[in-house]
């Protein structure tokens, strides 16, 4: 079942022209329309299903620079201040609130870990404080346990992910631009090589400028134009459970179990990493740039079945403008939760916390994660086509950094001074023979 989620309205028609162009309504092409109309620009947002109907709303929610890969933690510093502006601003409820995330383990690698990234940390001015297994015990008293160590974020929080996309969107049609869902991009026509217009189910878009904002489906629209841009996702559930009277954190981590406050009265439950590997065409094509990867998490990962081949974000067909495509087949991907991780969350849960063992499941949903080899996301412009710019590939961390990634890709389309510096999150640095550098957390 798709999670929960606010839905907002369209605009009526799709206009003839516009100054940009973004395909992908999920948590970084809503945001980027936001900061593009906000510096003036007139623009269009696409969507095939409905705004934040994929892993934007299916994600858990954390805004966190804890334990963030280095080519990360500068946009994970300027998008919490960001989330915090853009609510001001805009008047829009995103749920975002700096609670401070909690950490806890009795594996002292994991431990040592953590320490050896909050030195890096703090030599970068972010705030963040190991517990001892006192203080760790303490904070986690609602499990009754005994822990040896663990770390407290306390700048880092959470927003949610039923109301963030929407949120930017709505605020984008404030602005002046427009929001068409259940409009898929079928493609781009350029003049000289450059953009000259998007292609959609519903007519042609003039434009020079085109963010492709597509999650998932990112690489597949890419292949159409001859853009090589190596993706694989996974597949990943996630629960959520009625928690009555139960003082529960906001935002806890232990490696059997994750805790989050969704916002409406819930918790939601996870198992930190824990993802089933669907076959497809496409990952067959990217699999020797993914085998680091895939290598080093090879523990949370199990084969998975044929849900994302039966899903067509990764396949390997090359679409027509002026027929059907993938897309709009399949305009949410909504894939089934797997019951043996629902079981499995349900009992890490209840022997954490054994009043959670009769807490009612008010839900559970699936979506799948787009990744990069190195689990950093692509943002930036393509070489070969001038006009376009992708920022994709987020590998689960792409909700918390939303609004900084955005802002980026404003910036890049505007030629405007960069939030942070663009050149780790390049397509290029995926050549042939460039060393893959995989992100430890």
């Amino acid at each position: 079942m798709p999670a929960p989620l606010r839905y907002i309205r369209s605009s009526p028609t799709i206009p003839a022209e516009a100054d940009a162009v973004i395909i992908g309504g999920g948590i970084i092409g809503s945001f980027t329309a936001y900061y593009l109309a906000k510096r003036g620009l007139k623009v269009a947002l696409l969507e095939k299903g409905v705004v934040g109907g994929e892993q934007s709303s299916r994600n858990w929610g954390w805004c966190r620079q804890q334990n963030r890969d280095a080519r990360e933690l500068p946009l994970a510093t300027k998008a919490l201040d960001l989330w915090e502006q853009f609510g001001a601003e805009s008047g829009e409820d995103t749920g975002f609130r700096r609670c401070g995330l909690f950490y806890v383990s009795n594996d002292e690698e994991e431990i040592a870990t953590w320490a050896r990234w909050g030195d890096f940390a703090r030599s970068v001015d972010v705030k963040t404080r190991m517990l001892s297994g006192e203080e760790a015990s303490h904070h986690a008293g609602f499990t009754g346990q005994r822990w040896r160590g663990g770390v407290h974020s306390q700048m880092d929080g959470i927003a949610n992910p039923g109301l963030a996309a929407p949120a930017a969107a709505t605020a984008v049609l404030a602005l002046g631009g427009t929001v068409h869902q259940s409009c898929a991009a079928r493609g781009i026509e350029t003049t000289g090589g450059a953009i000259s217009a998007v292609v959609t189910e519903r007519g042609t878009i003039r434009t020079r400028l085109v963010i492709q904002a597509g999650g998932a489906w990112a690489s597949s629209f890419c292949r159409q134009l001859g853009v090589r841009f190596p993706q694989a996702t996974v597949r990943q559930t996630i629960l959520a459970v009625g928690t009555g009277g139960l003082t529960l954190p906001d935002a806890f981590y232990s490696k059997s179990i994750s805790i989050t406050r969704r916002g409406d009265g819930c918790h939601t439950l996870a198992i930190s990493g824990r993802a089933k590997l669907d076959p497809t065409l496409q990952f067959l094509r990217f699999h020797r740039e993914f085998l680091p990867m895939f290598g080093k998490r090879w523990k949370s990962i199990s084969p998975g079945g044929l849900q994302a081949a039966r899903a067509g974000h990764e396949g390997s067909s090359r679409w027509r403008l002026d027929r059907p495509t993938p897309m709009e087949a399949m305009r949410i991907l909504d894939p089934t939760p797997d019951p043996k991780t629902v079981r499995l969350t349900r009992q890490h849960a209840a022997k954490l916390i054994p009043e959670l063992g009769s807490a009612p499941t008010v839900a559970s949903w699936a979506g799948f994660v787009d990744s990069t080899p190195d689990g950093v996301p692509v943002i930036g412009e393509v070489p070969a086509i001038p006009g376009m710019i992708v920022a994709a590939g987020f590998s689960g961390h792409g909700f918390g950094i939303g609004p900084g990634s955005a802002h980026l890709v404003a910036d890049i389309a505007t030629g405007q001074e960069p939030l942070v510096d663009p050149r780790p999150y390049r397509l290029t640095r995926f050549v042939a023979g460039e060393k893959i550098e995989v992100s430890e957390f």
